[in-house]
C-alpha cells in the first residue's frame, strides 16, 4: 500500500490515524493501540506524518524520523479552528490534516532528547522551588499565630525560624516543634537538591557555546540561556526575524486594528510562560542594576541608558516588559550570528561561578 500523508492524533495507548492521498483526500482510518501503531508503518510507504506537538509528540516525531519518514508538528492552538462538528479522535486526526494544507501555519521543530532532558532539568527545579515556597510560608504562618514575627527573604527567613526553633524558651509549643523543625530539613534538603541540579546546568553551560554567547547578555543567566537553549536547540533560523522570536515568547503587544485605526494593547502571553518569566526576571535586574549604577555615579551603557528612560516616562513595570522584549531580540541576535553580545560584561565568567544557595554548598 502507498499512502502519502498520514494524520496521527496521539493519546496514551489508543491512535487515530488518517490516511490521504495525493488530493488529501480520507482514504483510511485505523484506531490502533500503542504497539499496533509501531508496527502499523512497518510495511507502508509514508511520505509525511502530522501530528499535534502534544505529550509524546517529540518521542513519536524523532521515532519516525529514523524511518525517514518526514515528521511535521502542529500547534495544538491552531488545531481546534479545523474541526468539524463534534470533537472525536476521527475529526482531530482529519483537523490535522486540513491544518496541514495551510501555509501560514509555521510547524514547530521535533525536540533531540537533550533538549527534552535539559526542559526536564528547569521543570524538576522550578517544582523544587515551587515547594521550598510553600514550606517557608507555611513556617512563617505556623510562627505568627504563636506570636513570632519573620523577617522578609526566603534565606532569611529560614535562618529566624531555626533561631525560634532553637530556643527553648520561645512561644512556639513543644507539640508542634519538633514537626516544625522537620519542615525546616526539609527546605535544607531541598536547597541542596536545587544547589546539585544548578551545578548540573552550569556544567552544561560550559561546554555549550550558545549558553556562553547568551550570557554575555546583559539580564541573560545560568537558567534563562540553558532554558532557551533547551527550547531552541541553539538554532532561530526558522522564526524570521527577531520581532517573530519575541511574539514566541509572548512579550508583544496584542493588536485590534481596522482600516485606518491601530490599537497596541497589552502583551500577548501566548508563549512559553516560563521563558517568559525568566526574561522578565532579568529585565528587573538590569533595571535595579542601572539605578544602582546611576546613583554611584557610574555611565549607563545605551541598553540600560534607554531602559531607564522608559521608566522615567512610563512605570517599572512597562519598562521591565520593553527591556524584556529587548533582550529576547538581543538573544535572537546573539543565536543567529554566533558570537557574543556586543557590549560584553567585565567578567564574563561571574554569571557560570555564581551559587543561588551558598547555604547548600
Amino acid at each position: 500500500m502507498h499512502a502519502t500523508t498520514v494524520a496521527v492524533d496521539l493519546a496514551k495507548s489508543v491512535f487515530q490515524i488518517a490516511v490521504a492521498d495525493d488530493n488529501w483526500k480520507v482514504v483510511e482510518q485505523h484506531r490502533l493501540t500503542r504497539s499496533q501503531f509501531e508496527r502499523w508503518f512497518g510495511n507502508r510507504e509514508v511520505a509525511l506524518v502530522i501530528m499535534e506537538a502534544c505529550g509524546s509528540a517529540h518521542h513519536w516525531g524523532r521515532r519516525l524520523r529514523e524511518r525517514g519518514i518526514e515528521v511535521k508538528l502542529l500547534p495544538a492552538a491552531y488545531i481546534r479552528a479545523y474541526v468539524k462538528r463534534n470533537k472525536t479522535d476521527r475529526a482531530d486526526a482529519c483537523a490535522l490534516l486540513e491544518a496541514a494544507r495551510c501555509a501560514d501555519i509555521v510547524p514547530v521543530r521535533v525536540k533531540s532528547v537533550e533538549q527534552q532532558a535539559l526542559q526536564g532539568l528547569h521543570r524538576i527545579r522550578s517544582l523544587w522551588m515551587t515547594t521550598r515556597t510553600s514550606r517557608i510560608n507555611a513556617l512563617r504562618g505556623f510562627c505568627r499565630e504563636f506570636g513570632e514575627e519573620i523577617p522578609q527573604g526566603a534565606r532569611t527567613g529560614v535562618e529566624a525560624i531555626s533561631r525560634v526553633l532553637a530556643d527553648p524558651h520561645s512561644p512556639v509549643p513543644s507539640l508542634i516543634r519538633e514537626t516544625m523543625r522537620l519542615l525546616v530539613e526539609e527546605i535544607r534538603l531541598l536547597e541542596q537538591r536545587i544547589a546539585q541540579l544548578e551545578r548540573e546546568l552550569t556544567e552544561v553551560a560550559r561546554h555549550s557555546p550558545a549558553c556562553t554567547h547568551l550570557m554575555s547578555v546583559p539580564g541573560i543567566g545560568l537558567l534563562t540561556a540553558t532554558a532557551m537553549v533547551a527550547a531552541t536547540g541553539g538554532n532561530v533560523t526558522h522564526f524570521k526575524d527577531a520581532r517573530h522570536f519575541a511574539s514566541w515568547f509572548g512579550i508583544t503587544p496584542k493588536e485590534y486594528s481596522s482600516g485606518n485605526n491601530r490599537k497596541l494593547g497589552r502583551i500577548s502571553k501566548r508563549g512559553d510562560r516560563y521563558l517568559r518569566m525568566l526574561l522578565t526576571h532579568g529585565a528587573r535586574a538590569v533595571l535595579r542594576a542601572a539605578a544602582l549604577a546611576r546613583s554611584a555615579g557610574r555611565n549607563l551603557d545605551g541598553l540600560r541608558l534607554w531602559a531607564t528612560e522608559i521608566q522615567a516616562r512610563a512605570n517599572h513595570n512597562k519598562a521591565a516588559c520593553a527591556l524584556a522584549n529587548k533582550l529576547a531580540r538581543l538573544c535572537f541576535a546573539v543565536l543567529r550570528d554566533h558570537a557574543p553580545y556586543g557590549n560584553p560584561q567585565p567578567c564574563p565568567m561571574k554569571k557560570l561561578e555564581r551559587t543561588a544557595f551558598a547555604i547548600a554548598a
